[in-house]
Protein backbone atom coordinates (compact mmCIF):
# COMPACT_ATOMS: atom_id res chain seq x y z
CA UNK A 1 0.00 0.00 0.00
CA UNK A 2 3.26 2.29 -0.09
CA UNK A 3 2.89 3.25 3.34
CA UNK A 4 6.24 2.21 4.07
CA UNK A 5 9.59 2.71 1.67
CA UNK A 6 12.88 0.41 1.96
CA UNK A 7 15.52 2.45 2.49
CA UNK A 8 18.40 1.36 1.27
CA UNK A 9 21.20 4.40 0.71
CA UNK A 10 23.33 4.73 3.33
CA UNK A 11 21.34 2.12 5.80
CA UNK A 12 18.46 -0.34 5.41
CA UNK A 13 15.47 0.28 7.24
CA UNK A 14 12.13 1.43 6.24
CA UNK A 15 10.78 5.08 6.57
CA UNK A 16 7.25 6.14 6.82
CA UNK A 17 5.91 7.76 3.59
CA UNK A 18 2.87 10.93 3.58
CA UNK A 19 0.59 7.98 2.94
CA UNK A 20 1.44 6.13 5.74
CA UNK A 21 1.37 9.19 8.57
CA UNK A 22 -2.17 9.87 6.48
CA UNK A 23 -3.22 6.84 7.39
CA UNK A 24 -2.02 6.91 10.96
CA UNK A 25 -4.13 10.22 11.46
CA UNK A 26 -6.83 8.85 10.28
CA UNK A 27 -7.18 5.68 12.07
CA UNK A 28 -6.91 7.83 15.25
CA UNK A 29 -9.71 10.16 14.42
CA UNK A 30 -12.04 7.39 13.50
CA UNK A 31 -11.48 5.82 17.00
CA UNK A 32 -12.80 8.62 18.01
CA UNK A 33 -15.67 9.21 15.04
CA UNK A 34 -14.58 12.30 14.54
CA UNK A 35 -14.19 10.99 10.91
CA UNK A 36 -16.18 7.72 9.22
CA UNK A 37 -16.28 8.67 5.73
CA UNK A 38 -14.22 10.91 3.54
CA UNK A 39 -16.02 12.48 0.22
CA UNK A 40 -14.32 14.56 -2.47
CA UNK A 41 -11.58 17.06 -2.56
CA UNK A 42 -12.24 20.38 -1.77
CA UNK A 43 -9.06 22.25 -2.47
CA UNK A 44 -5.06 21.81 -3.09
CA UNK A 45 -3.06 24.79 -1.71
CA UNK A 46 0.99 24.73 -1.54
CA UNK A 47 0.67 23.70 2.03
CA UNK A 48 -2.49 21.68 2.84
CA UNK A 49 -5.34 19.11 1.27
CA UNK A 50 -8.94 19.88 2.14
CA UNK A 51 -11.76 17.05 1.49
CA UNK A 52 -15.32 16.76 2.24
CA UNK A 53 -15.93 14.10 5.46
CA UNK A 54 -18.26 13.06 7.61
CA UNK A 55 -18.14 12.26 11.39
CA UNK A 56 -19.78 9.51 13.16
CA UNK A 57 -23.17 11.38 14.04
CA UNK A 58 -23.61 12.25 9.98
CA UNK A 59 -22.33 15.45 10.07
CA UNK A 60 -20.66 17.33 7.17
CA UNK A 61 -17.40 18.35 8.17
CA UNK A 62 -13.67 19.12 6.71
CA UNK A 63 -10.75 17.74 7.27
CA UNK A 64 -7.54 20.08 6.55
CA UNK A 65 -4.28 17.89 5.58
CA UNK A 66 -0.94 19.85 5.95
CA UNK A 67 1.62 18.79 3.57
CA UNK A 68 4.64 21.00 4.25
CA UNK A 69 7.27 20.21 2.40
CA UNK A 70 5.41 19.86 -1.08
CA UNK A 71 7.64 22.02 -2.62
CA UNK A 72 10.78 22.07 -0.50
CA UNK A 73 14.23 21.87 -1.67
CA UNK A 74 17.58 20.70 -0.63
CA UNK A 75 19.29 24.29 -0.18
CA UNK A 76 16.49 24.55 2.89
CA UNK A 77 18.74 22.14 4.75
CA UNK A 78 21.76 23.83 4.21
CA UNK A 79 20.66 27.80 4.28
CA UNK A 80 18.80 27.85 7.50
CA UNK A 81 20.14 25.18 11.02
CA UNK A 82 16.46 25.59 12.40
CA UNK A 83 16.79 21.70 13.88
CA UNK A 84 19.51 22.33 15.76
CA UNK A 85 20.48 18.79 17.09
CA UNK A 86 18.60 16.94 14.03
CA UNK A 87 20.48 15.88 11.14
CA UNK A 88 17.54 15.90 8.95
CA UNK A 89 14.44 17.82 7.98
CA UNK A 90 11.57 16.10 8.69
CA UNK A 91 8.71 17.71 7.07
CA UNK A 92 6.25 15.04 8.16
CA UNK A 93 7.52 16.75 12.12
CA UNK A 94 6.51 20.19 10.58
CA UNK A 95 3.57 19.52 9.33
CA UNK A 96 2.05 18.01 12.55
CA UNK A 97 3.67 21.44 14.02
CA UNK A 98 1.33 23.81 11.88
CA UNK A 99 -1.86 21.84 12.37
CA UNK A 100 -1.24 21.53 15.75
CA UNK A 101 -0.83 25.47 15.91
CA UNK A 102 -3.83 25.49 13.44
CA UNK A 103 -6.41 23.92 15.98
CA UNK A 104 -4.83 25.96 18.52
CA UNK A 105 -5.85 29.12 16.75
CA UNK A 106 -9.26 27.93 15.94
CA UNK A 107 -9.78 27.29 19.66
CA UNK A 108 -9.24 30.63 20.76
CA UNK A 109 -10.71 32.07 18.18
CA UNK A 110 -13.75 30.17 18.03
CA UNK A 111 -13.99 31.14 21.94
CA UNK A 112 -14.05 34.50 21.70
CA UNK A 113 -17.20 34.42 18.47
CA UNK A 114 -14.23 35.32 15.22
CA UNK A 115 -15.70 34.17 11.84
CA UNK A 116 -13.77 30.76 11.91
CA UNK A 117 -14.81 27.52 11.49
CA UNK A 118 -15.72 25.36 14.17
CA UNK A 119 -12.59 23.40 15.65
CA UNK A 120 -13.65 19.92 15.96
CA UNK A 121 -10.56 17.47 16.53
CA UNK A 122 -7.24 17.39 15.50
CA UNK A 123 -4.38 14.30 15.21
CA UNK A 124 -1.04 14.39 13.94
CA UNK A 125 -0.92 16.70 10.84
CA UNK A 126 -4.79 16.66 10.26
CA UNK A 127 -7.50 19.28 11.58
CA UNK A 128 -11.22 18.51 11.19
CA UNK A 129 -13.31 21.46 11.32
CA UNK A 130 -16.89 22.48 10.24
CA UNK A 131 -18.40 22.59 6.91
CA UNK A 132 -18.70 26.38 5.71
CA UNK A 133 -21.35 27.07 3.56
CA UNK A 134 -20.11 29.63 1.04
CA UNK A 135 -17.24 30.06 -1.51
CA UNK A 136 -14.14 31.99 -1.68
CA UNK A 137 -13.99 35.01 -2.13
CA UNK A 138 -11.55 34.98 -5.02
CA UNK A 139 -14.30 33.15 -6.92
CA UNK A 140 -17.28 35.61 -6.25
CA UNK A 141 -17.89 38.22 -9.10
CA UNK A 142 -20.04 40.42 -8.05
CA UNK A 143 -21.53 41.69 -4.31
CA UNK A 144 -25.00 43.24 -3.22
CA UNK A 145 -23.02 45.77 -1.00
CA UNK A 146 -19.02 45.19 -1.51
CA UNK A 147 -18.01 48.48 1.16
CA UNK A 148 -19.69 46.70 3.65
CA UNK A 149 -18.27 43.44 3.25
CA UNK A 150 -15.07 45.07 2.95
CA UNK A 151 -15.54 46.89 6.42
CA UNK A 152 -16.39 43.89 7.89
CA UNK A 153 -13.10 41.84 6.71
CA UNK A 154 -11.04 45.40 7.92
CA UNK A 155 -13.30 45.27 11.69
CA UNK A 156 -12.04 41.60 11.85
CA UNK A 157 -8.06 42.63 11.54
CA UNK A 158 -8.38 45.14 13.47
CA UNK A 159 -10.28 42.89 16.09
CA UNK A 160 -7.08 40.71 15.69
CA UNK A 161 -4.76 43.13 16.48
CA UNK A 162 -6.79 44.29 20.07
CA UNK A 163 -6.69 40.49 20.67
CA UNK A 164 -2.88 40.27 20.11
CA UNK A 165 -2.86 38.60 17.12
CA UNK A 166 -2.01 39.26 13.33
CA UNK A 167 -3.40 37.21 10.69
CA UNK A 168 -0.39 37.72 8.20
CA UNK A 169 -2.12 36.59 5.16
CA UNK A 170 -5.40 37.52 5.14
CA UNK A 171 -6.31 37.62 1.43
CA UNK A 172 -9.14 37.17 -0.97
CA UNK A 173 -8.12 33.39 -0.92
CA UNK A 174 -8.43 32.60 2.72
CA UNK A 175 -11.93 34.36 3.05
CA UNK A 176 -15.06 32.57 2.57
CA UNK A 177 -18.47 34.57 1.75
CA UNK A 178 -21.76 32.89 1.96
CA UNK A 179 -24.73 33.99 0.22
CA UNK A 180 -26.04 36.50 2.78
CA UNK A 181 -22.55 38.01 2.49
CA UNK A 182 -21.47 36.96 5.98
CA UNK A 183 -17.48 35.88 5.64
CA UNK A 184 -15.13 33.35 7.21
CA UNK A 185 -11.81 33.53 8.23
CA UNK A 186 -9.54 30.62 7.67
CA UNK A 187 -6.06 29.32 7.34
CA UNK A 188 -3.98 30.55 10.79
CA UNK A 189 -0.39 28.86 10.68
CA UNK A 190 1.05 31.91 10.22
CA UNK A 191 -0.74 33.94 12.25
CA UNK A 192 1.81 36.15 15.26
CA UNK A 193 1.60 37.93 17.69
CA UNK A 194 1.76 41.88 17.84
CA UNK A 195 4.71 41.49 19.99
CA UNK A 196 6.78 39.93 16.72
CA UNK A 197 9.09 42.12 15.19
CA UNK A 198 7.28 42.35 11.99
CA UNK A 199 3.74 42.34 13.21
CA UNK A 200 3.51 46.12 12.15
CA UNK A 201 4.02 45.36 8.18
CA UNK A 202 2.21 42.79 8.32
CA UNK A 203 -0.94 43.84 9.77
CA UNK A 204 -0.57 46.81 7.32
CA UNK A 205 0.14 44.65 4.38
CA UNK A 206 -3.54 42.43 5.38
CA UNK A 207 -5.74 46.12 5.26
CA UNK A 208 -3.64 47.22 2.16
CA UNK A 209 -3.96 44.38 0.09
CA UNK A 210 -7.97 43.70 1.11
CA UNK A 211 -8.53 47.26 0.23
CA UNK A 212 -7.09 47.28 -3.07
CA UNK A 213 -8.91 43.53 -3.93
CA UNK A 214 -12.05 45.37 -3.14
CA UNK A 215 -10.83 48.10 -5.59
CA UNK A 216 -9.32 46.58 -8.10
CA UNK A 217 -12.57 43.70 -8.53
CA UNK A 218 -15.74 45.11 -7.50
CA UNK A 219 -15.13 48.91 -8.09
CA UNK A 220 -15.15 49.83 -4.58
CA UNK A 221 -14.89 54.10 -5.06
CA UNK A 222 -15.74 54.99 -1.54
CA UNK A 223 -12.52 55.80 0.34
CA UNK A 224 -11.87 53.81 3.23
CA UNK A 225 -9.68 55.50 6.46
CA UNK A 226 -7.52 51.69 6.84
CA UNK A 227 -6.97 51.66 10.26
CA UNK A 228 -3.14 52.46 11.62
CA UNK A 229 -0.92 49.87 13.52
CA UNK A 230 -0.23 52.40 16.58
CA UNK A 231 -4.15 53.19 16.93
CA UNK A 232 -5.07 49.45 17.64
CA UNK A 233 -5.44 49.23 21.42
CA UNK A 234 -4.77 45.69 22.61
CA UNK A 235 -7.17 44.63 25.06
CA UNK A 236 -6.48 40.85 25.43
CA UNK A 237 -3.64 38.92 25.10
CA UNK A 238 -5.14 35.72 23.51
CA UNK A 239 -1.79 35.65 21.90
CA UNK A 240 -0.56 34.19 25.04
CA UNK A 241 -4.29 32.08 25.87
CA UNK A 242 -2.91 30.07 22.56
CA UNK A 243 0.20 29.28 23.56
CA UNK A 244 -0.77 27.91 26.59
CA UNK A 245 -3.42 26.05 24.96
CA UNK A 246 -0.56 23.74 23.48
CA UNK A 247 1.67 25.30 21.25
CA UNK A 248 4.67 26.39 23.37
CA UNK A 249 7.70 28.68 22.57
CA UNK A 250 9.50 25.83 21.72
CA UNK A 251 7.54 24.87 18.47
CA UNK A 252 6.61 28.25 17.75
CA UNK A 253 10.30 29.37 17.49
CA UNK A 254 10.80 26.13 15.04
CA UNK A 255 7.81 26.43 12.92
CA UNK A 256 8.20 30.17 11.96
CA UNK A 257 11.79 29.66 11.31
CA UNK A 258 11.20 26.56 8.97
CA UNK A 259 8.14 28.39 7.20
CA UNK A 260 10.58 31.64 6.72
CA UNK A 261 12.87 29.15 4.77
CA UNK A 262 10.46 27.04 3.11
CA UNK A 263 8.59 30.19 1.58
CA UNK A 264 12.13 32.19 1.21
CA UNK A 265 14.02 29.70 -0.92
CA UNK A 266 14.02 30.51 -4.70
CA UNK A 267 12.48 27.50 -6.75
CA UNK A 268 15.13 26.99 -8.98
CA UNK A 269 17.14 24.19 -7.48
CA UNK A 270 16.02 21.52 -9.75
CA UNK A 271 13.60 19.14 -9.95
CA UNK A 272 14.89 15.69 -9.19
CA UNK A 273 16.35 16.40 -6.06
CA UNK A 274 13.71 18.49 -4.66
CA UNK A 275 11.45 15.30 -4.72
CA UNK A 276 13.95 12.93 -3.23
CA UNK A 277 14.72 15.27 -0.14
CA UNK A 278 11.32 16.99 0.49
CA UNK A 279 9.80 13.49 1.15
CA UNK A 280 12.87 11.49 2.59
CA UNK A 281 12.19 12.03 6.69
CA UNK A 282 10.92 9.34 9.18
CA UNK A 283 7.97 8.70 11.49
CA UNK A 284 10.69 9.38 14.70
CA UNK A 285 11.65 12.88 13.51
CA UNK A 286 6.99 13.29 12.77
CA UNK A 287 6.45 12.20 16.23
CA UNK A 288 9.14 14.31 17.89
CA UNK A 289 12.24 11.94 17.87
CA UNK A 290 15.21 11.74 15.70
CA UNK A 291 16.44 9.88 12.87
CA UNK A 292 20.14 8.71 12.35
CA UNK A 293 21.04 8.60 8.65
CA UNK A 294 24.15 8.02 7.04
CA UNK A 295 24.12 9.55 3.58
CA UNK A 296 27.50 11.66 4.03
CA UNK A 297 25.78 14.21 6.07
CA UNK A 298 27.77 13.17 9.37
CA UNK A 299 31.63 13.29 7.60
CA UNK A 300 30.24 16.88 6.08
CA UNK A 301 29.33 17.82 9.53
CA UNK A 302 32.81 16.49 10.75
CA UNK A 303 34.42 18.36 8.25
CA UNK A 304 33.02 21.68 8.64
CA UNK A 305 33.19 20.96 12.82
CA UNK A 306 36.91 20.02 12.48
CA UNK A 307 37.39 23.41 10.30
CA UNK A 308 36.12 25.28 12.89
CA UNK A 309 37.67 23.96 15.34
CA UNK A 310 41.35 24.11 13.34
CA UNK A 311 40.84 27.71 11.58
CA UNK A 312 40.06 30.92 12.61
CA UNK A 313 39.11 30.14 15.96
CA UNK A 314 41.46 27.35 17.13
CA UNK A 315 44.76 26.62 18.15
CA UNK A 316 46.26 30.47 16.48
CA UNK A 317 47.27 32.80 19.40
CA UNK A 318 45.33 36.07 19.81
CA UNK A 319 47.67 39.02 18.27
CA UNK A 320 46.54 42.15 19.02
CA UNK A 321 46.87 45.28 16.63
CA UNK A 322 49.40 48.08 16.94
CA UNK A 323 52.34 45.97 18.26
CA UNK A 324 51.07 45.40 21.49
CA UNK A 325 52.01 41.79 22.71
CA UNK A 326 49.85 39.83 25.12
CA UNK A 327 51.01 40.69 29.22
CA UNK A 328 51.82 36.87 29.81
CA UNK A 329 54.19 37.04 27.35
CA UNK A 330 52.74 33.89 25.25
CA UNK A 331 52.75 36.08 21.75
CA UNK A 332 56.25 36.18 21.81
CA UNK A 333 56.85 32.86 22.57
CA UNK A 334 54.16 31.26 19.79
CA UNK A 335 53.83 33.62 17.11
CA UNK A 336 54.28 37.38 16.40
CA UNK A 337 52.34 39.42 13.81
CA UNK A 338 55.09 39.85 12.08
CA UNK A 339 58.77 38.37 11.91
CA UNK A 340 61.82 40.68 12.24
CA UNK A 341 61.96 41.36 8.37
CA UNK A 342 58.15 42.99 8.40
CA UNK A 343 57.04 39.72 6.53
CA UNK A 344 53.44 38.27 7.91
CA UNK A 345 54.89 35.08 9.30
CA UNK A 346 52.50 31.63 9.51
CA UNK A 347 50.29 32.34 12.13
CA UNK A 348 49.43 35.56 10.36
CA UNK A 349 48.68 33.95 7.34
CA UNK A 350 46.48 31.02 8.84
CA UNK A 351 44.69 33.67 10.22
CA UNK A 352 43.59 35.01 7.66
CA UNK A 353 41.65 32.12 5.84
CA UNK A 354 38.33 32.93 4.76
CA UNK A 355 35.03 30.80 5.09
CA UNK A 356 35.10 30.82 1.45
CA UNK A 357 37.84 28.04 1.56
CA UNK A 358 36.55 26.73 4.49
CA UNK A 359 33.36 25.86 2.62
CA UNK A 360 35.57 24.58 -0.50
CA UNK A 361 37.04 21.79 1.51
CA UNK A 362 33.42 20.72 3.22
CA UNK A 363 32.46 20.83 -0.88
CA UNK A 364 35.57 18.51 -1.96
CA UNK A 365 34.50 15.99 1.12
CA UNK A 366 30.80 16.42 0.01
CA UNK A 367 31.84 15.48 -3.26
CA UNK A 368 34.04 12.47 -2.42
CA UNK A 369 31.07 10.99 -0.76
CA UNK A 370 29.30 11.33 -3.39
CA UNK A 371 31.25 9.13 -5.45
CA UNK A 372 31.86 6.54 -2.35
CA UNK A 373 28.15 6.40 -2.71
CA UNK A 374 27.15 6.21 -6.05
CA UNK A 375 30.25 3.56 -6.17
CA UNK A 376 28.65 1.67 -3.76
CA UNK A 377 25.57 1.27 -5.66
CA UNK A 378 27.00 0.43 -9.02
CA UNK A 379 28.60 -2.27 -7.57
CA UNK A 380 25.38 -3.40 -5.29
CA UNK A 381 23.96 -2.96 -8.62
CA UNK A 382 26.10 -5.38 -10.83
CA UNK A 383 26.22 -8.07 -8.13
CA UNK A 384 22.40 -8.23 -8.06
CA UNK A 385 22.34 -8.75 -11.87
CA UNK A 386 24.68 -11.54 -11.80
CA UNK A 387 22.54 -13.30 -8.78
CA UNK A 388 19.74 -12.82 -11.08
CA UNK A 389 21.26 -14.30 -14.21
CA UNK A 390 23.05 -17.00 -12.84
CA UNK A 391 19.41 -18.20 -11.55
CA UNK A 392 17.89 -17.86 -14.22
CA UNK A 393 20.52 -19.89 -15.97
CA UNK A 394 20.38 -22.31 -13.59
CA UNK A 395 16.64 -22.61 -14.13
CA UNK A 396 16.95 -22.80 -18.04
CA UNK A 397 19.23 -25.95 -17.09
CA UNK A 398 17.07 -27.79 -14.59
CA UNK A 399 13.90 -27.05 -17.33
CA UNK A 400 11.40 -24.27 -15.73
CA UNK A 401 11.38 -21.03 -16.23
Amino acid sequence: HKLLHHEQRGYDGYRLTNLGYDYLALAALSKRDSITRIGNRLGVGKEADVYHAETGDGEHVVIKIHRLGRTSFRAVKDKRDYHKHRHSASWLYLSRLAATREYAFLQALHKHSFPVPVPIDCNRHIVVMSLVDGYPLTQIRELGDPAKVCNTLLSVAVRLAEHGLVHCDLNEFNILIDDEEEVTVIDFPQMVSTSHPDAQAYFQRDLESLYKFFRHKFGLDEEIQLVEYSEVKRTEPLDVEVEASGFGEKELGEFESAIQTHRGVDQDQGGAEVESDSDKDGEAEAVGGSSTRGSGNAAEDSVQNSADDKGLQGNLPEVKGGGDEQADGTAEKNHKAQSPTGEPTTAAVQRKMTSLEISQKVRKQREKNAKKQASRRNVVKSEAKKKVKSELTEGAFWGYD
